[in-house]
């Protein structure tokens, strides 16, 4: 039984080249209904995914394996010592826990983590693994992806995202749970948890840091992890998000914020 449970879980994690999970356990998890629509990384903007890349993981296209070593051991220290996280995740570790786990901050959830993302990041290389990080990565309450989260608090494709906007998105990563739509579109962190102000806080950190990223290093990063071209040049298809998801149109009009 252990042989087949490794084997079932291999192929799992090998499925990951080219299926895209209906859902995942962190969505499961997670309050409320999630809204998720996956779109190819092509038909992203190369400001989201050059600011993904700057704000989560500067090293994903030119790193070997899920994480360096020696920044896990001083994490799992930090962590023992009941200390901050003096690094935080990679995008392969983020993409593990967002797909098979859940954010408990757990010792035994940490372990799993490395160890699902050495394995997944084996089998995926990085321009596939930077789509299922912007595809499954929780943007509001119950907002999931680019696709979701362009429309919801943008009224646009993920594949005309600004700077700007961009930027916003990944300031939201790090405490996603307490903002909603503006009335007319954009962010509001007037919230009824009262929380608003810590998902505000990391916007305004990405604000300051992110856009100095971007003019210094441009999308090379994005080439070098494998997605080539800009998003407005490529042809459309019928999975590119160039229309508001169902979903997402009728948040918007319970929440009366159109």
């Amino acid at each position: 039984m252990v042989v087949i449970a490794f084997l079932v879980q291999a192929l799992l994690m090998l499925s990951l080249r080219w299926i895209d999970p209906p859902t995942t356990a962190f969505m499961v998890a997670n309050p409320g209904d999630a809204i998720q629509q996956s779109v190819p990384v092509e038909h992203v903007s190369r400001n989201l995914l050059a600011a993904v890349i700057a704000h989560e993981d500067a090293e994903l296209p030119y790193r070997d394996g899920a994480f360096d070593w020696i920044d896990m051991f001083s994490r799992a220290t930090e962590h023992l010592r009941g200390g901050e996280d003096p690094s935080g995740s990679t995008i392969p570790q983020q993409v593990a826990k967002n797909i098979f786990l859940t954010a408990e901050p757990s010792a035994l959830r940490k372990a799993l983590e490395a160890g699902l993302s050495s394995e997944l990041a084996m089998m995926v290389d990085d321009r596939r693994m930077l789509e299922l990080y912007v595809n499954y990565a929780q943007f509001g309450p119950t907002i999931y992806g680019a696709c979701a989260a362009s429309w919801y608090y943008f009224d646009s494709p993920p594949s005309s995202l600004s700077v700007g906007e961009a930027v916003q998105l990944v300031g939201l990563l790090p405490s996603p749970g307490h903002v909603r739509r503006a009335p007319g579109g954009g962010l509001d962190f007037q919230v009824d948890d009262g929380l608003g102000w810590l998902s505000r806080s990391h916007v305004i950190n990405a604000q300051n840091r992110v856009p100095r990223h971007l003019e210094e290093k441009g999308f090379t990063p994005v080439e070098d992890a494998g997605v080539e071209g800009l998003a407005q040049d490529q042809p459309a298809s019928d999975d590119d998000c160039s229309e508001m998801p169902d979903d997402v149109a009728e948040l918007i009009a319970t929440e009366g914020t159109a």
